[in-house]
């Protein structure tokens, strides 16, 4: 058998995708479907979600322009455009003007991604795991810049359950073996140095491991270097839980346990 490691990505994988959320939020303000989730790609490196996500940001100044960014209409209007024409699908109506809270939109996100599948729990304690996310460093503190509503700031207490971070978070990352993440190495998916990073830590050649993620670019990424992929249904794990049995020769939808 000749994979040695699985790598496991987690939001829209082991748990929910924060992707419904913008989803959700889109229809709630009259945006068009992907509208917000092209608009947050379309920002590049340099977008503070992006940014974010590699501890180059504190939270509060991640709010702010996370929401001047996604308000910004001709820069996401000129985005979503090149987006359907992409897809060779009609452009819809788009907004004229926005506003877009930054704060509500990532806690909606946090929250969402906060219930572990049970089938990939059970998949993940079969096997010799590692996680490879993109995510941010909890906050420690309040700031005084923080948008709480009101004229108030939230309490530290607040924002840590505005996020969705609790007990449950510790959980989730005693199950893997390496929990490896981009707001601790710097770096993000799809950069090739983020999987690079983890493959060096693991000891294992890129042909020895399999990667599951739900976001096609990160797919790719780790595909050009050797990674053997499995594109992960948000709304449904089992078709790529069977694959990934096949893969490792390992139960993972029935039967005992055993390790890699």
């Amino acid at each position: 058998m000749p994979f040695k490691a699985v790598i496991f990505d987690i939001g829209g994988v082991v748990v929910g995708s924060p992707l419904f959320a913008i989803n959700r939020y889109e229809k709630e303000h009259g945006l068009p479907f992907q509208y917000l989730n092209v608009a947050i790609t379309a920002q590049g490196r340099g977008g503070a979600f992006q940014q974010f996500e590699r501890s180059e940001l504190d939270l509060y100044t991640f709010y702010r322009r996370f929401g001047q960014e996604l308000s910004d209409v001709e820069k996401n209007n000129a985005a979503f455009t090149k987006f359907c024409q992409s897809r060779g699908q009609e452009v819809p109506k788009l907004p004229t003007q926005l506003k877009v809270d930054g704060r509500e939109l990532f806690g909606q996100m946090m929250r969402t991604s906060t219930t572990v599948d049970p089938k990939m729990r059970t998949a993940i304690m079969r096997l010799k795991v590692a996680a490879l996310t993109n995510n941010f460093a909890p906050p420690t503190e309040v700031s005084a810049s923080a948008e709480g509503g009101g004229g108030k700031a939230p309490s530290l207490d607040e924002e840590l359950q505005h996020l969705g971070l609790g007990s449950s978070q510790e959980q989730l990352r005693k199950l893997f073996d390496f929990y490896i993440e981009s707001a601790v190495v710097g770096k993000r998916k799809p950069d090739p140095e983020f999987y690079e990073y983890a493959l060096n830590l693991l000891k294992v050649k890129p042909s020895e491991v399999v990667f599951l993620d739900d976001i096609g670019p990160n797919l790719k990424a780790a595909q050009k270097l050797g990674i053997t992929t499995i594109r992960v249904d948000s709304s449904d794990s089992t078709p790529a839980l069977a694959q990934l049995s096949k893969l490792t020769e390992v139960p993972l939808l029935e039967g005992a346990s055993s390790k890699l």
